[in-house]
């Protein structure tokens, strides 16, 4: 599903080149719900917009499913992305003058696809977490779980062959963690959607299938774990 080849990159200030990532490869299956783990400044979200397409990198390949993002011209990219990729923000994302129906439809709208559809599709999805009595709130009447589980199914709703989670729970207390991380488990598993989630904290890490551990920019030990918890 998700395969980094020999992947580098590095920014650039006024006193030069600031090497980020060193020669990254692995490679993720399909269902599979990996996580991401590294400390701050270990290179991990840039590597994970790097591999859902907000950024180019200098060197190496990053593929999903068969297709080389990195070959990509903006244009296609950016029809892949809407297809085939799904995000959930650490700090939700959501516009706060459409109601939570319509912010999981959102990502649809470019596409030719029916209101009528877009609705049914994003009530399912509101269902499948626990938001079926919310569905016409706004983000700002919701609790931050709330809100979280609205990116969730707004990431959901074009159905991606793949979902990055940029720290999902980092904003959450330690109950509504456990929710959200249970929601995400029981949709991987119900669904088959593979998921990669990007985090610091190695109590959630934990709770994932796959862990890869990223270190001032280079590739650590990788864990497999034989169930997730």
């Amino acid at each position: 599903m998700l395969r980094v080849e020999q992947l580098s990159h590095s920014f650039r200030n006024a006193q030069g080149r600031i090497p980020v990532l060193h020669n990254i490869q692995f490679e993720i299956a399909k269902g599979e719900m990996a996580a991401l783990l590294g400390s701050s400044g270990s290179g991990k979200s840039t590597l994970l917009h790097l591999m859902a397409g907000f950024m180019k990198p200098e060197s190496g390949n990053i593929y999903i499913g068969e297709q080389d993002i990195v070959r990509m011209n903006e244009n296609r990219l950016a029809e892949f992305r809407r297809k085939h990729i799904g995000f959930i923000f650490q700090s939700y994302e959501l516009i706060p003058n459409l109601t939570i129906r319509e912010n999981v439809e959102l990502p649809l709208a470019f596409q030719r696809i029916s209101a009528s559809q877009r609705k049914k599709r994003a009530l399912l999805l509101l269902e499948q977490v626990g938001l079926t009595d919310k569905t016409e709130l706004f983000p700002s009447q919701l609790s931050g779980g709330q809100q979280q589980r609205v990116s969730i199914a707004r990431s959901l709703i074009p159905e991606p062959s793949i979902i990055f989670a940029d720290e999902p729970t980092g904003n959450l207390d330690t109950q509504t963690e456990e929710e959200i991380l249970s929601i995400l488990s029981r949709l991987n598993k119900e669904l088959h959607t593979t998921f990669v989630i990007v985090t610091h904290e190695a109590e959630v890490a934990d709770q994932m299938g796959r862990i890869i551990t990223l270190k001032d920019g280079y590739l650590m030990d990788e864990q497999k774990l034989q169930t997730v918890r």
